[in-house]
């Protein structure tokens, strides 16, 4: 009895230890549980939202939080989150895209009553979340000042309206397409297109010719990989304010299949905005080249470029800045395209043929539009273009690209491996050898600025110089004594060694490996022959930008001189 009795106690004492287990797991696997279960429950509605996206003719994106107050097109109610239309600016609650999706129709690319006149189309209304700062047509008052769903959008021309100057006239008016319908293509003319092809017709002149002298489509090609991945964004603030039709993003859609719309307009009058760096501008660029080996040279259009990319001297020599982060409104930058001026820019083709008797692949051929270098710079481009490849990622944000090239730099400074490269090559301009001093890089210019925004040729001497011309025919050859020297230039406490003006210009590598680049595409080369020469012209839009103070001045002389004389 006595046994029984002592081995009680440790019996008794398990129970609230399998209590306390028991409560410990509860406690461990019950949150598990509810997360699993709301994870499940969130991958099964965004599988329900993307199965709408992809069925819905609506270019529905789903947003985490809307940058303005926002109210839901079905319900009315005010949302943080749901989905939008980047192509007519439906805006909706979770709940609500399968009604929304019912009832209000996406922009209309073409119009199905084929019996309408090419140039004639209703307002397309959309009530509420008009742009902020908009006004009503009738009143002139502000729109979109009251905390509801309320007032009117057409979303073609952009104009607005308030509920109660909503009348049975504007509902039924002809819209004009507004301020940018020199821009857009109207629905009506691509469905006369489409029935001028059955019938086998080809006259679009003739039915151009409604729309006027002035209408010069645009066609906007956007990189939304580029820059800090602004491209995205960027297209649908264009659908908006143009036709969905008219703006391809070029990682989907190449440039070369993207301009075959150009052959559906008129001769010699479209125009193309290029939202990228000047790596997705040589890519347009050479689907223009393909256009004019397929006869289609009527068709051509004029370039304008709108900088997401990093270096971007390209688009700063044409007048459309260094970089694009949002500054200005997409409307402003639709109205520079149109202000532009026609221009040519150079484009040389630059041919790599490799040394060696027993050498039988073909010789590598690039086309340049900005420049050709060989030396720090191009080794800076290499060193930063192999650790991009290993993890992209990193390499969104336009200051830590040039804190990477800045680190590049300074490492080359202290290893110089670029040194002695006037022994290692040999220099024709024009087939005339020269002699050169001790560099390490020699740089082939095409247009004005170098290395994100710095005039390389002109310099910051007392000496004069012609001004580098990207349509002249002619290449800026300098050369720079390294890496360290490049820095001081591009800060502007150093010049150039300038080595001279060519039509043709050729580099022999004697030996060893070196690193070259060709706009900003760089590999490292053994001994070879580097020939550039002249290759064709690209039409391209400069933009000037408002006249500075000394430009006013100046041309107020020049007419006083006139009226002078």
């Amino acid at each position: 009895m006595e046994g029984d009795r002592r081995t009680s106690p440790p019996t008794q004492g398990l129970l609230p230890d399998s209590h306390l287990i028991l409560w410990t797991l509860c406690s461990v696997l019950l949150p598990v549980f509810i997360t699993l279960w709301c994870s499940l429950q969130r991958s099964r509605r965004q599988l329900h939202r993307r199965d709408i996206f992809r069925k819905s003719k609506h270019g529905w994106r789903d947003t985490d939080l809307f940058s303005h107050p926002t109210y839901c097109c079905v319900c009315a109610q005010h949302i943080l989150q749901g989905a939008f239309c980047d192509c007519c600016g439906l805006r909706v609650d979770e709940g609500c895209l399968k009604k929304a999706d019912k009832r209000f129709q996406c922009k209309e690319i073409m119009l199905k009553n084929d019996n309408r006149a090419a140039d004639a189309m209703p307002h397309h209304w959309i009530r509420g979340n008009v742009p902020l700062c908009s006004y009503c047509v009738v009143c002139k008052q502000q729109c979109g000042n009251q905390p509801k769903l309320c007032d009117y959008r057409c979303i073609w021309c952009q104009k607005t309206v308030h509920d109660e100057c909503m009348k049975s006239s504007l509902k039924n008016e002809k819209c004009d397409f507004g301020e940018f319908k020199n821009l857009i293509i109207p629905p009506g003319y691509l469905t006369s297109i489409n029935q001028m092809r059955k019938d086998k017709k080809t006259d679009y002149e003739s039915l151009a010719s409604k729309f006027g002298k002035q209408w010069s489509p645009l066609i906007v090609l956007a990189n939304s990989r580029s820059g800090t991945n602004m491209g995205e964004g960027l297209l649908g603030e264009f659908r908006i304010l143009l036709n969905p039709v008219q703006v391809f993003d070029v990682t989907k859609t190449p440039p070369i299949k993207a301009l075959q719309l150009c052959t559906l307009l008129p001769y010699y009058s479209v125009r193309v905005l290029v939202c990228g760096g000047d790596g997705t501008v040589g890519w347009v660029l050479d689907a223009v080249d393909e256009m004019k080996i397929k006869g289609q040279e009527k068709y051509i259009p004029q370039v304008a470029v709108l900088p997401l990319g990093t270096g971007n001297d390209l688009s700063n020599t044409l007048g459309w800045g260094t970089g694009y982060a949002g500054e200005i409104p997409v409307a402003q930058v639709l109205r520079n395209v149109m202000e532009a001026d026609g221009i040519k820019l150079d484009r040389w083709k630059v041919q790599v043929t490799n040394k060696g008797y027993y050498n039988l692949r073909k010789p590598k051929e690039f086309t340049m539009n900005n420049y050709f270098s060989i030396g720090p710079d191009a080794l800076m481009a290499l060193n930063f273009h192999a650790h991009r490849e290993k993890a992209p990622s990193l390499f969104s944000s336009r200051i830590l690209n040039k804190a990477v090239y800045l680190f590049y730099g300074t490492k080359d400074c202290l290893v110089q491996e670029c040194k002695d490269l006037n022994k290692k090559i040999e220099l024709e301009l024009d087939g005339e050898r020269l002699e050169l001093p001790n560099l390490e890089g020699i740089i082939v210019l095409n247009i004005g600025y170098w290395g994100g925004g710095c005039r390389l040729w002109e310099g910051m001497g007392d000496e004069t110089y012609p001004l580098a011309r990207h349509d002249d025919g002619l290449l800026e050859v300098v050369g720079v004594y390294g890496s360290f020297h490049c820095a001081q230039i591009q800060v502007k406490l150093a010049n150039p060694f300038r080595i001279g003006q060519a039509h043709t210009v050729r580099l022999i590598l004697k030996c060893s490996m070196m690193p070259m680049q060709v706009d900003g595409e760089p590999w490292a080369q053994g001994p070879c022959t580097v020939t550039i020469t002249h290759k064709t012209h690209a039409l391209m839009l400069y933009f000037s930008g408002e006249p500075s103070d000394e430009d006013t001045s100046s041309a107020s002389d020049q007419e006083d001189l006139k009226e002078a004389e």
